[in-house]
């Protein structure tokens, strides 16, 4: 059985989804999103995204993190935030001991749903499918997360 660390990068809402994966699937352990207030300095939210993620790490014990690649055409701010915020990710990843795998949102698309240009709703909704859960997981980054934790557990053999 491997132990997988979800991340859907942000500095605002940064998502997590913990899920196991063994010869019958994957199976959700934890999830959820950490959130950090927008009027705080940014390297405040920050240090928030570091201790928060180191703590959901030593709470679930995941040795494999699957983070989401980011992909900006527009907004240079929102991309230097959310790049920021990854580091942080990355940062906690490796002191954890954990191996680290990034993936493009198109690569977990079509790991979610066989089709690299779904939609959101399409992408949730499989999470929820491959999961076997009754709801579609809530908020949104977390679901992205888990959907990132369950791109990782199609690639790799138990």
């Amino acid at each position: 059985m491997q132990r997988i660390l979800g991340i859907d990068p942000g500095t605002g809402i940064l998502g997590f989804g913990v899920i196991d994966i063994d010869r019958n699937g994957p199976v959700l352990v934890d999830a959820g999103v950490i959130r950090t207030p927008i009027k705080e300095d940014d390297a405040v939210r920050l240090v928030t995204i570091y201790d928060e993620l180191t703590e959901i790490i030593k709470l679930n014990k995941p040795t494999i993190m699957s983070v989401e690649k980011l992909f900006f055409s527009r907004n240079v701010t929102t991309a230097m935030t959310v790049s920021q915020a990854r580091g942080v990710v990355l940062l906690c990843g490796m002191q954890a001991g954990m191996t680290i795998h990034e993936y493009t949102p198109m690569q977990i698309k079509q790991a979610t749903t066989g089709y690299g240009n779904a939609d959101k709703k399409q992408m949730q909704e499989m999470v929820r499918i491959i999961l076997k859960l009754k709801e579609v997981p809530k908020p949104d980054d977390a679901a992205d997360a888990l959907a990132a934790a369950i791109t990782h557990g199609m690639t790799m053999r138990v």
